[in-house]
């Protein structure tokens, strides 16, 4: 299989995402904005990942799969590095929530998909 640009931008950004973890507990009182830095970055990779794919006509079936998981692996990273750190269960309880949700709806995806009755929704910025 052949990778192309944007993939690689996916791929980066997964690979971000232990790198997330390991600046959010540097002994160091710059871990915070190194961890936001690199949340950040991420997020940019986000955002042209899926339009340079469509822009430059190189879809692939690994850049659909991979993006949404990225994605989703990411912000749950993210969301449990925050509920560890302030330890309260107002917010760790829609942390929980929020990561079962995704967690849900990506798995009824994936098994509507595979009935082959799960409806092609075509992107649009406005989801992100």
């Amino acid at each position: 299989m052949k990778l192309n640009f944007p993939t690689y931008l996916t791929l980066f950004r997964v690979g971000l995402t232990p790198l997330f973890i390991v600046a959010f507990y540097l002994p160091t009182k710059y871990a915070p904005e190194i961890s936001t830095l690199i949340f950040f970055i991420a997020s940019i990779t986000d955002a042209f990942d899926g339009y340079l794919a469509r822009k430059w006509n190189q879809t692939t079936r690994l850049g659909a799969f991979l993006d949404p998981v990225a994605d989703k692996v990411l912000v749950a990273v993210a969301f449990v590095c925050v509920a560890e750190y302030y330890h309260t269960w107002w917010i760790t309880i829609p942390i929980c929530i929020m990561i079962a949700r995704e967690i849900i709806i990506s798995a009824l995806r994936e098994w509507m998909a595979e009935l082959g009755k799960g409806p092609v929704l075509p992107f649009r910025f406005g989801g992100k």
